[in-house]
């Protein structure tokens, strides 16, 4: 049976979603988005449920159960679905998602960052993001404002996925799905004095490694490693999180320089250290949508 989840993010879910949130006010469309949140909370056995029981329960010390676990993934989806509902408000929007969105001191130098700047001090950037609010509609406005980064997505996307992917390009962001013909020209952008823009918390199949997040060896991509040691460029930490004067504040970490003497595993731990300091600012906006510590799986108390 397709649960409402799997309905919602299919190609036309998407579109409805987006029709929706278009026409809705914000005070309309959030009272929707809460509704739908709570529904899709109650399908308890569903993969999405799980994994999100299963993400929460790592990063709040494995020590929720019953209820108090319920309610904390109940409200991480109210969350994602008010940032959804505000993706596809305001994108059409700028004027009105400026109003939305606050770049906080450490990331507003990175929003002025000329790109390819002939200075033999200038190097490209890599910035990592996480399934943290909505980062995604802070993306999508810095590249309409005319910051142009090179995006890294996930490999072949398709259904809802398929149609984001277009949408992005639709706004003019350069877009390219992971593969090794992206991955180098991502090195090349970045060898130039670029921005490259990738996640590194989406679980991959069959890691050759699991580096160690929250305590535990964690399904994460390194390819973001591979990357900064190729281009020889420091990365930061870029997120994003609604805060109680509701608005979006976004905010970078500092720059973290990767060492070649180390393992890759390890410079990945070291990125990672630092997202979760930042998912522990409001591990309720955390939402990642497959299991991250598919191990933990069956020692989720029910």
């Amino acid at each position: 049976m397709i649960g409402l989840h799997q309905m919602i993010n299919s190609s036309l879910g998407l579109r409805v979603v987006s029709a929706l949130a278009q026409r809705l006010p914000p005070w309309v469309g959030y009272r929707v988005a809460s509704f739908v949140a709570g529904q899709i909370a109650r399908q308890r056995n569903s993969k999405l449920v799980q994994a999100l029981r299963a993400n929460q329960w790592v990063i709040t010390g494995e020590a929720l159960r019953g209820e108090a676990l319920d309610r904390v993934v109940r409200e991480t989806l109210r969350h994602s679905a008010r940032c959804l509902f505000d993706l596809y408000h305001y994108i059409e929007d700028p004027d009105a998602t400026k109003q939305l969105i606050v770049l906080e001191p450490s990331f507003q130098q990175l929003a002025r960052r000329p790109e390819f700047e002939r200075r033999a001090a200038r190097r490209g950037l890599l910035i990592v993001g996480l399934h943290l609010s909505n980062f995604d509609l802070v993306l999508q406005w810095l590249c309409k404002e005319g910051m142009k980064p090179f995006v890294l997505t996930i490999p072949d996307p398709q259904g809802g996925r398929r149609m984001e992917y277009e949408m992005r390009k639709r706004i003019g962001m350069k877009v390219v799905p992971a593969s090794v013909s992206a991955l180098r020209q991502a090195i090349k952008h970045l060898q130039r004095g670029g921005m490259v823009v990738t996640g590194i918390d989406r679980p991959i199949p069959k890691p050759e490694a699991c580096p160690s997040f929250f305590g535990r060896p964690a399904a994460l991509p390194m390819h973001h490693i591979f990357l900064a040691l190729k281009a020889r460029v420091p990365l930061i930490v870029a997120v994003a999180n609604l805060q109680k004067d509701e608005k979006y504040h976004v905010f970078a970490s500092d720059f973290i320089e990767m060492d070649p003497e180390m393992e890759p595993l390890q410079n990945a731990e070291k990125v990672l250290a630092v997202a979760e300091e930042l998912i522990r600012r409001c591990p309720g906006q955390w939402s990642v949508p497959l299991p991250v510590w598919p191990q933990v799986m069956d020692l989720v108390p029910k």
